[in-house]
């Protein structure tokens, strides 16, 4: 009866807990922490978890409860949008601001294990959270979620026995790694101030390397494995050194826990239970996802991989042994990955797929030989980032696998052994048959059907410069044999493309003959029309750099057509108005001319008619007015004329 008073009293404690801040929202472990807790029941960690409630949780739908922690916080950057479960998101606000922020806030979660100048700002609002304490209205809770590198130099337990784990009740010893000096202070800081426990308290989560979800620090071994540019994976240093490692929901869940509980530990260590090194952890990664190689290169190749900060390289040098026994004796967690990395590799790896967005495309292309197979398949492969599995070099390593397999082993241990070792051999070679055969059947998404005319493919291998055909398979006997060998055993009744068929897999078909394009680019095009977009990892920062500067280039090369061609629209315009403006000139002086010989064609009959009635009399008259002088010169001229006008005599 006691202890069901002291859940209630401890649920009601809790239930008022609701607002949670967290820093930088838009960065791995924030944002993985934010939804977790988004989607949790305050209060439910309180009660113990069996495994009904369990089967109920996985069926459960993403919805976030009604009764759901409200989360808030900053976000380094506004050119990306806030996560969809954050109720409020700041950035770039003041001091002042952000002090408002977070004491309307009930916890306080400062995640400072991938952002050290997060450092100084927690320090910042644990010691001005502390200078409100007088004025809070109820219990704050803040969190500093730092790392397990502030106990990478720690002195064993044991000096005899290095194997024997630090666990939460060793904090005082612990010695952190030079790197971290800021660190170890800050949680040195949060603990002292978390005294008033009524008012404020305050916890440290030293949280060991993250994984899960996008994949936090084994991200680039992920993306370097997936995209199988390199024969191995790098393992730095001998790789002996043992990483103390948890799945981010799991950390999530550890953090949950601490604000239900409010625990009087102030110090707390999240880790799964593996005692995996750095060898285990790259090695299942290039198992699962790539090569299945590893490589150990020196420590110092780490600096060389531009995906790795100084702090991820620290955290994957760190040889340290932790155990957390206070989050498993205490807490109620319901582990992502507790057995650790490698034996959840799985499931670590369908999140990671997941939120990728990384969906292998297959891809098979079939043709007579010269149709174009190889070079439309190295064109896809780079464009989709996929591995460019040859036929013929698979069929030559199985071959050589099974010769290496079956070839007799001859010594002197007599006949029994002979016997046992060629038993082994059966066994083996059945295995490697299986594996072949079981890689066969993972069918294609998408199957490629290119086909042309025999005149046409033999005018294209004609036509190949004699350097590239020399030794092989292009040379005229081969390639009539290969040709004739394909059409007799691909009738219409008995194709590869039957078999898709048949699978629901119907093939795009290209009659390469028809788009007379030697280089196969208008094939290429098409098919990556009906493939889609690629499903993989978007481009690289030299592969971005590389696409600006070609943009930029096609740019400026487009402006300069543009240009070029504006400026002869402009010359066309000018030569064509100088040409009307000319003729226009032309037509007007023809036109000032035709009007000059109108007017005097037309001025000849007055002319005439002046000439020999008018200007006889007309000169008389004046020759007289001149002699005569009279005192009114118009009037004398006038009288003469109307005297002397011929017509009246």
């Amino acid at each position: 009866m006691a202890e069901e008073e002291e859940i209630i009293a401890q649920t009601e404690k809790v239930i008022r807990i609701q607002r949670v801040f967290i820093n930088l929202l838009d960065s791995y472990s924030s944002r993985n922490i934010g939804k977790f807790l988004s989607n949790c029941v305050v209060g439910a960690s309180l009660e113990e978890i069996t495994e009904e409630e369990e089967e109920e949780d996985e069926s459960k739908s993403a919805m976030p409860p009604a009764s759901s922690f409200q989360i808030v916080g900053t976000l380094s950057t506004l050119e990306k949008p806030g996560p969809n479960f954050a109720l409020e998101t700041y950035c770039n606000i003041s001091r002042e601001d952000l002090l408002l922020r977070l004491l309307e806030c009930d916890v306080i979660i400062y995640n400072i294990t991938e952002n050290p100048q997060q450092v100084e700002e927690a320090i910042w609002a644990v010691s001005a959270l502390n200078e409100e304490v007088s004025h809070f209205e109820k219990r704050k809770v803040f969190i500093l979620v730092s790392t397990v590198m502030t106990w990478a130099r720690s002195k064993p337990l044991d000096p005899d026995d290095s194997e024997i784990p630090f666990t939460e009740e060793d904090y005082r010893r612990r010695k952190h790694h030079p790197n971290f000096l800021d660190h170890i202070n800050a949680e040195k800081m949060v603990l002292k101030y978390g005294k008033n426990v009524r008012k404020f308290t305050t916890y440290v989560v030293a949280a060991g390397l993250q994984y899960g979800v996008e994949g936090g620090i084994l991200h680039s071994f992920f993306k370097i494995a997936w995209l199988g540019e390199v024969p191995a994976l790098p393992v730095f240093g001998d790789g002996t050194n043992v990483i103390p490692a948890i799945h981010v929901l799991d950390l999530a869940a550890v953090i949950q826990n601490v604000i239900d509980h409010v625990p009087k530990l102030h110090y707390l260590v999240a880790v799964d239970e593996s005692v995996h090194t750095l060898e285990d952890l790259v090695k299942c990664i290039s198992k699962h996802t790539g090569p299945g190689k590893i490589q150990k290169v020196p420590k110092e190749n780490a600096f060389l991989t531009k995906d790795l900060t100084q702090e991820d390289i620290d955290h994957l040098l760190v040889n340290l042994r932790m155990e957390t026994l206070f989050v498993k004796e205490n807490f109620n967690i319901r582990w992502v990955a507790q057995a650790g990395f490698v034996e959840n590799i799985n499931t670590i790896l369908k999140e990671y797929k997941q939120s990728q967005g990384l969906l292998p495309i297959k891809i098979c292309i079939l043709g007579p030989p010269a149709v174009g197979k190889s070079s439309i398949a190295e064109v896809l492969s780079k464009y989709y980032k996929l591995q460019h599995v040859k036929l013929k070099e698979v069929v030559s390593e199985a071959v050589a696998k099974l010769e290496a397999i079956v070839a007799p082993k001859y010594g002197g241990e007599g006949e029994e052994e002979g016997e046992e070792e060629e038993e082994e051999n059966v066994d083996d070679a059945q295995e490697l048959l299986d594996g072949i055969k079981e890689s066969m059947e993972q069918n294609a998404e998408f199957v490629c059907a290119l086909d042309a005319s025999d005149e046409f493919l033999k005018e294209r291998v004609i036509n190949l410069p004699e350097s590239f055909v020399a030794g092989t398979h292009y040379s005229q006997d081969r390639f009539l044999r290969a040709l004739s060998n394909y059409r007799d055993i691909n009738t219409e009744d008995e194709t590869v493309f039957n078999y898709f068929d048949e699978l629901e897999i119907h093939p795009i078909h290209i009659d390469v003959g028809k788009l007379e394009d030697a280089q196969n680019k208008l094939a290429i095009k098409r098919l990556i029309k009906e493939i889609g977009k690629p499903r993989n990892y978007g481009l690289t920062d030299e592969e971005k750099a590389e696409e600006e500067r070609r943009a930029a280039e096609e740019l400026v090369a487009r402006e300069a057509v543009e240009e070029a061609a504006r400026e002869r629209q402009e010359a066309m315009e000018i030569a064509e108005k100088m040409a009307r403006w000319e003729e226009w000139s032309k037509r007007l002086e023809e036109v000032k001319r035709e009007e000059t010989e109108l007017l005097e064609a037309q001025s000849i009959p007055l002319r005439n008619y002046l000439m020999t009635y008018v200007m006889p009399t007309l000169m008389r008259g004046l020759n007289e007015c001149c002699k005569v002088r009279p005192e009114d010169p118009v009037d004398f001229l006038a009288e003469y004329l109307f005297r002397n006008n011929p017509e009246t005599q």
